[in-house]
């Protein structure tokens, strides 16, 4: 009879597993639809106004909807591109076009911009035809504040465009840079008869969250401490997010400038997972948002948070490829999140290549990890330890140095359809991930697949 019960209940969790996978299946199903639809609804009569971004995180892509919407409403055509989908003629062929471009890191371009980067604005393009606004996202935390934004400012200009007005940079969101941004196009639209709209800011949505859990996973280890860290809505009911996404904290103290944290869990997992490494200033106090998480927020306390999708990290249409999945420090956040999702579905054809400093100490959830591969679940993992590699090499390496020995494995997992994702430190790591895989599949095979979604990254 307890073999009956046993079995009987493993049934039921497999259908109730089944069903949430529909459920979750059929939602983005619809909201494929009705990006379609909504692309189809602003494809008017007459020649479109293109609405272009450059984005990283999403932001920029979901204010070059949001403009199109509104430009819409007033009667304009308007058709939504990412740079790397827009090719020389289209551009050259358009009287019109909007750009919404945000930064990363230290003033580079976003992987949505970096195709167009290096097929179109390493040269001068002749745009004499071509009147053009440009909104640009930045930080003013960082030394080259909105350096990608201003540079493709100063492209347009130099290849003969004409700016319709000066561009418009935007530190963190702040709401009088976008109340302009809303203004000028309204004012322009009004000059030529369109009369006026527009939409009021989204609602404030961050929602309490309480801490249910916190362990530190790196005791001993010489770098500063990281923790697993879960939480659950204070409201009660878990809300949908896909694997990929962010996690957005608001501070008391800083409340403009929300903090995003990759999700290292999935829904199925009944919480929402985040690990965190505590920041310390020289002065010895604790980073403002890595202090609270870490060492402030006692288990039961609750923090102000909102989930943001991240589409440029989803798995999408790679959910079904093979997966090369190469990460350090913390950046392994995110990757659990697609190996937990892609074990979930029965995707076994995973590569995990991490890097942290010692085995002894750093080894993030190595139980976890090490079970995958006895099981299956993760077809390869190559754990890089740079202070054990200098121990035993006389010098460090890292997941770049990996990628190399490897580099005939990854060439054929790339050519049997995998897609790569990259998470964790842009400085360093991610640059030597892209230099290494460069030489490893070539500049253009590395682009085609980039524009072809299948090199994605979320590194900071």
């Amino acid at each position: 009879m307890d073999d009956g019960w046993r079995q009987l209940a493993a049934t039921a969790s497999v259908f109730a597993y089944g069903a949430l996978c529909a459920a979750i299946w059929q939602r983005e199903r619809r909201r494929a639809q009705a990006r379609v639809a909504d692309a189809a609804s602003l494809a008017t009569a007459g020649e479109p106004m293109l609405v272009l971004h450059a984005t990283q995180t999403g932001q920029a892509e979901a204010i070059a909807w949001q403009t199109a919407r509104w430009l819409h409403a007033q009667g304009a055509a308007v058709r939504v591109m990412s740079l790397n989908e827009l090719d020389l003629a289209t551009l050259q062929a358009a009287p019109r076009a909007l750009f919404v471009a945000s930064t990363y890191g230290e003033g580079d371009a976003p992987d949505g911009a970096s195709a167009f980067v290096e097929r179109i604005m390493e040269a001068r393009a002749q745009l004499s035809g071509l009147r053009y606004a440009l909104l640009a996202l930045g930080d003013r935390q960082y030394a080259h504040f909105c350096g990608f934004g201003r540079r493709l400012d100063a492209w347009l200009r130099d290849s003969g465009a004409v700016p319709a007005f000066e561009r418009i940079d935007v530190d963190n969101g702040d709401d009088t840079a976008m109340a302009r941004w809303r203004q000028q196009w309204q004012g322009e639209r009004q000059e030529e008869g369109a009369g006026t709209a527009g939409e009021a800011p989204p609602d404030d949505d961050f929602e309490p969250w309480r801490l249910v859990a916190r362990r530190q996973l790196n005791a001993g280890s010489a770098g500063a401490p990281v923790f697993h860290l879960a939480f659950a809505p204070s409201s009660g009911a878990l809300p949908h997010w896909a694997s990929g996404d962010l996690a957005q904290i608001r501070l008391a103290s800083d409340p403009q400038r929300p903090r995003d944290y990759s999700i290292a869990s999935i829904p199925a997992d009944g919480e929402l997972q985040l690990l965190v490494r505590q920041e310390q200033h020289p002065d010895g106090t604790l980073g403002a948002a890595s202090g609270l998480l870490t060492a402030a927020l006692a288990p039961g306390d609750a923090v102000a948070m909102r989930l943001r999708q991240h589409g440029n990290f989803r798995l999408n249409g790679n959910a079904d490829r093979p997966l090369i999945l190469i990460g350090n420090g913390t950046g392994l956040a995110g990757l659990r999140g697609h190996l937990r999702e892609r074990i979930a579905r029965g995707r076994h054809d995973n590569w995990l290549v991490f890097g942290e400093r010692s085995a002894r100490h750093d080894f993030l959830y190595r139980d976890e990890l090490e079970a995958w591969l006895a099981s299956g679940a993760l077809a390869r993992l190559d754990m890089v330890f740079s202070r054990d590699e200098e121990s035993l090499h006389g010098e460090r390496r890292y997941v770049q140095h990996r990628l190399f020995q490897a580099a005939e494995e990854v060439h054929a997992w790339v050519e049997r359809g995998a897609a790569l994702y990259v998470c964790g430190s842009l400085q360093g790591m991610a640059s030597g991930v892209d230099t290494a895989l460069r030489q490893i599949l070539g500049r253009d095979r590395l682009h085609e697949i980039a524009v072809a979604g299948r090199y994605r990254r979320d590194v900071y």
